[in-house]
């Protein structure tokens, strides 16, 4: 190499180009098993605090010849290596304030029988640090599916949530969605079960799974209820209303039948029931659906249909009286 070659490279080294400006540095994204992507920014430890100084210069990390292919546990870090040379609480943030490199996410898991469920690490690492559950608890990255029942044991969420350090499990609805349902009865129309009018009154385990597989579709039939089956378990005029009040959970409405030649009758079901029961009509009197059998007067003089109370003795009777009924209004 010439003498002038040589001269021009020295000073290419020395005065020629300063520091970190002849350098490109760029942020750098580590792939990490279990915690997501972590980010190191040079713009940011390079940063001048002052107008002449910075945080840190190249020299405060770069003092060995690590190739790029050199990983760093957490543990080795907990020693004191790599960014655990500067992370200790002193010189900057502890390594145990995680959330500093790694980010956390929302986390909803699907769960078929009720629905998703939200875990939410913004509201818990408000109270404690990632530590408090990672790893002891869990794994950072997929874990294997937890049952209640294994929480029930302090496994999982079952750890703090023992009514002690946080609310019991059993406080089903803070992290089950609950929902009001609405029941297609075909023959009554659509009957409401609202979950949050049952609990106020009683918790979620007085159902289930005792009364209700989580999740099952299953139908139950009134005379199944009536022998203490489903809502016959608590609706048995002792603990709540009688599944026979019908009214308490199916609607009912006037009813306007159109009569031909003669006026419309209306009927009310409101009016009835202040007088009677469900039970003293359906379904001995009228099977509970649309579309029955239109009933002749003549028949219900026979004591059929309307007639079988309407004769004069439980209540005014078929035969004449017409406009008690048929009304041109």
């Amino acid at each position: 190499m010439g003498f002038r070659a040589l001269i021009i490279m020295l000073a290419a080294l020395t005065g020629g180009v300063s520091g970190a400006s002849a350098l490109e540095l760029k942020d750098i994204t580590y792939h990490t098993e279990g915690a997501g992507k972590v980010v190191f920014s040079h713009k940011v430890h390079l940063k001048k605090t002052t107008k002449n100084s910075a945080n840190v210069s190249c020299k405060s990390c770069h003092t060995t010849r690590n190739g790029p292919t050199t990983h760093f546990t957490m543990a080795d870090m907990e020693k004191g290596k790599s960014c655990g040379q500067c992370h200790t609480g002193k010189k900057a943030f502890s390594l145990s304030k995680c959330t500093g490199c790694h980010k956390v996410k929302e986390i909803t898991y699907h769960v078929e029988q009720t629905g998703p469920v939200l875990f939410s690490h913004a509201s818990h690492l408000k109270k404690m640090q990632c530590n408090a559950c990672h790893t002891k608890l869990y794994a950072t990255g997929s874990n294997k599916k937890v049952s209640m029942a294994e929480m029930e044991k302090g496994k999982s969420c079952g750890a703090c949530h023992n009514a002690k350090e946080a609310f019991a499990i059993s406080e089903c609805g803070r992290c089950h969605p609950t929902r009001e349902i609405v029941f297609k009865v075909k023959e009554t129309g659509p009957t409401a079960f609202s979950h949050k009018t049952h609990l106020t009154m009683y918790s979620c385990s007085a159902c289930h799974t005792k009364l209700y597989p989580i999740g099952s579709k299953k139908k139950v039939t009134m005379a199944a209820m009536e022998k203490g089956k489903s809502c016959g378990a608590c609706h048995n005029a002792k603990e709540a209303f009688a599944v026979s009040e019908c009214g308490k959970c199916h609607p009912t409405r006037d009813i306007k039948f159109k009569v031909a030649k003669v006026a419309d009758v209306n009927f009310s079901h409101s009016a009835h029931l202040e007088m009677y029961k469900c039970g003293d009509c359906h379904t001995g009197t009228f099977p509970v659906r649309t579309g029955n059998k239109p009933v002749s007067m003549s028949e219900m003089k026979k004591s059929k249909s309307c007639g079988a109370c309407h004769d004069g003795k439980a209540a005014f009777t078929v035969n004449g009286n017409c406009d008690s009924c048929h009304s041109r209004d």
